[in-house]
Parts: C-alpha cells; sequence; structure tokens
C-alpha cells in the first residue's frame, strides 16, 4: 500500500528545536529509504524546510511503526500525518458508452 506521509511541526514544537536533529534524521530518512520503506522524498516548494514522504508498506499502521524511528518523531517534534492512497480506477469511465437522458428512459 501506498501511503502519503505529510509531516507537521508538533504543536509548541519550534523549527530552531529541530535544527540540532537535521543530520540525524536526514539519515534515517535514508536508512528506510535504503530499505525499500520510504519511496519518494521531496521538498515543498510553499514551505522552506518542509518535506512529504511516499511510503510503500502493507498497510498505514506498518508506516506509522516503520516511521516512528525517525528522531524528530520519536522527540515528539513532528507529527505525521498519514493518507493511504489507492489506485484511482474512475478512468474507466472514459471508455463506457455514452449514455443520453433518453437512453435512461428506455431502458426503465
Amino acid at each position: 500500500m501506498k501511503v502519503l506521509v505529510v509531516p507537521r511541526l508538533h504543536k509548541g514544537a519550534t523549527v530552531e528545536e529541530l535544527q540540532p536533529h537535521a543530520t540525524e534524521e536526514v539519515r534515517a530518512v535514508w536508512d528506510l529509504y535504503a530499505e525499500g520503506i520510504l519511496r519518494e522524498v521531496y521538498a515543498r516548494s510553499d514551505r522552506p524546510g518542509g518535506t512529504v514522504l511516499m511510503a510503500e508498506c502493507a498497510s498505514v499502521d506498518a508506516a506509522r511503526e516503520a516511521l516512528a524511528v525517525l528522531p524528530l518523531v520519536r522527540l515528539g517534534l513532528l507529527d505525521l500525518e498519514m493518507i493511504p492512497l489507492a489506485p484511482f480506477t474512475h478512468l474507466t469511465r472514459l471508455f463506457e458508452p455514452a449514455t443520453t437522458a433518453a437512453d435512461a428512459r428506455g431502458a426503465a
């Protein structure tokens, strides 16, 4: 399962508190990437220092457990919003025959 992970500063935490742990955090992100848990890592262009992660895990709970090792999460400085993703299957509607209101009335 793909899980979009949006880290957010924990209420009351400051960016200054994050700084001493930045290198350790990046190293931990790399370790999760090397393990195949994190598939993609993006910098947010709308929020300096912000990131978005794409995890690949069996479930949201598994992703939460795997990412709990991140130093900023362990220290309670970051909260992780976990958004489960699934394939968008509605594109198949493009290939269905078009029905009109008249067709629908005739079928009734």
